[in-house]
């Protein structure tokens, strides 16, 4: 009995907030962590151990690249790589930028799918490592040249055409503890290339829209429109470890760019940092956040979320010791959705936003907070100041391009927004869901449909 009283203090007194969360390991194949994949670490987590730009007023100006930039990284020597789609031709243009003074240089690489030029994530050595639409691993390096001038360059390039079909491209990238470059498809071949230059795939048969994940024990979580899966590969042979279908729903929702969940999968926990594995779910009446134990696939819980705002998530929950934080795009008025997509249903539906928090426990989950909140990118959680960011979107919930944005912060243990300061507002400046970079001085960088707004 006593030592069940003092776990019950222990979870009282860690309850309210969730600076105490265990990050992954070191990962000797990514670069810091934080800034090294687009939801920051190899677990996808979204969180960060800098400090963000805290709750007084802030500078806010935009830095135009006439291209959408959903994937801004920083590298050890402290410049971002940003991985854009150029509004002319959508053409997947790797930029290497200096937090102070815009574009460096600038790489196009060749287009794929719409999907295909999003996710990438950098390495040990700073190099931007993705898949162009040649079916390629490439890692793309930068350096000075003899006049000083910075360059970007395809230091190595690994032919996938084999592995992938001809018409397929790869949406999810990820390294594993073992030096493993994971992969998934659009059209579901989950595979890896190992350091010895072996390809393994297994064909999961459903449409991947979104990025994948790792855990420092082996397994790597794919989710496709139909199901979550952990994934293994013993010797170097790609399997799958388990499967868990979901409610996906009727139909694509509006404000979701497939007809399923809108999560890359998140590892979380209090003890390891990748105990648990989660995503939301499609349900046509109302969303849950679901809960797995990795490694075995059982559930945990299905808790119901967003139910202050609207039904449904096309972003990646933010996961932190035992608190997983979802926010909601139902009725975000994207500008195009991939080819593959399918209708929506119905066709538009106001933004009206959400964000949730649930905790979880040994006797399943519980809503912490429901906020209407409407957040217009992936919130970040700042595990050093212990603060959520954001930008929201202003204006009627029917959106108009003259609604205006604000960057904002929120208290994690209540949901109240601690500060709101006023960003651009224009159409060109929207975030349109995409995720921020906080670097270690403290500033965030937020992608735009036009190009990258510098923040602090």
């Amino acid at each position: 009995m006593r030592s069940l009283v003092l776990a019950a203090a222990v979870w009282l007194l860690a309850a309210p907030g969730v600076a105490h969360a265990v990050p992954q390991p070191p990962h000797p194949f990514l670069g810091p962590a934080g800034s090294a994949t687009m939801h920051g670490d190899a677990g996808s987590s979204d969180t960060t151990p800098y400090s963000g730009p805290g709750t007084g007023p802030l500078a806010v100006r935009a830095d135009p690249l006439a291209a959408a930039c959903p994937t801004l990284l920083q590298g050890r020597d402290g410049l971002v790589v940003a991985l854009c789609t150029s509004i002319a031709g959508q053409v997947p243009t790797v930029h290497l930028l200096d937090p102070e003074h815009g574009s460096l240089a600038a790489l196009p690489l060749v287009k794929g799918s719409l999907l295909g030029g999003v996710y990438a994530y950098l390495d040990q050595d700073d190099r931007l490592v993705a898949v162009d639409g040649e079916r390629a691993l490439v890692r793309v390096a930068h350096h000075r040249d003899a006049d000083g001038r910075w360059r970007l360059e395809i230091a190595e390039r690994t032919d996938l055409s084999g592995a992938i079909p001809q018409g397929d491209s790869v949406t999810g990238l990820v390294p594993d503890w073992s030096g493993n470059v994971w992969f998934a498809t659009g059209r579901g071949v989950a595979g890896l290339r190992t350091p010895d230059g072996r390809t393994s795939t297994v064909d999961l048969g459903e449409q991947v829209a979104n990025s994948i994940s790792a855990a420092p024990d082996g397994h790597v979580a794919v989710a496709t429109t139909h199901a979550l899966y952990e994934l293994t590969a013993p010797g170097g042979a790609a399997r799958i470890a388990w499967r868990a279908p979901y409610d996906r729903g009727t139909a694509r929702k509006p404000g979701q760019l497939s007809h399923g969940t809108g999560s890359t999968p998140t590892y979380f926990g209090p003890r390891t940092g990748s105990e648990y594995l989660t995503i939301v779910d499609s349900a046509d009446a109302g969303v849950r956040v679901l809960v797995f134990r990795s490694g075995t696939g059982e559930l945990v819980c299905a808790q119901p979320v967003l139910t202050a705002g609207g039904p449904g998530s096309e972003n990646s929950p933010i996961g932190a010791g035992h608190s997983v934080f979802v926010a909601g795009t139902y009725g975000y008025p994207y500008p195009t959705v991939p080819g593959d997509a399918g209708p929506a249903v119905p066709p538009t539906a106001p933004f009206t936003g959400g964000l949730t928090r649930v905790d979880v426990d040994d006797a399943g989950c519980h809503t912490v907070w429901d906020s209407a909140i409407r957040s217009a990118a992936v919130p970040h959680l700042s595990t050093a100041d212990n603060l959520l960011y954001t930008l929201t979107r202003h204006g009627p919930d029917t959106a108009t391009p003259a609604d205006g944005f604000s960057v904002t912060v929120l208290d994690p243990a209540t949901g109240a927004v601690l500060a709101d300061s006023p960003a651009p507002g224009t159409v060109l400046d929207d975030p349109l869901q995409m995720s921020p970079l906080i670097l270690p001085d403290g500033r965030m960088l937020q992608g735009t449909v036009t190009g990258v707004l510098r923040i602090g």
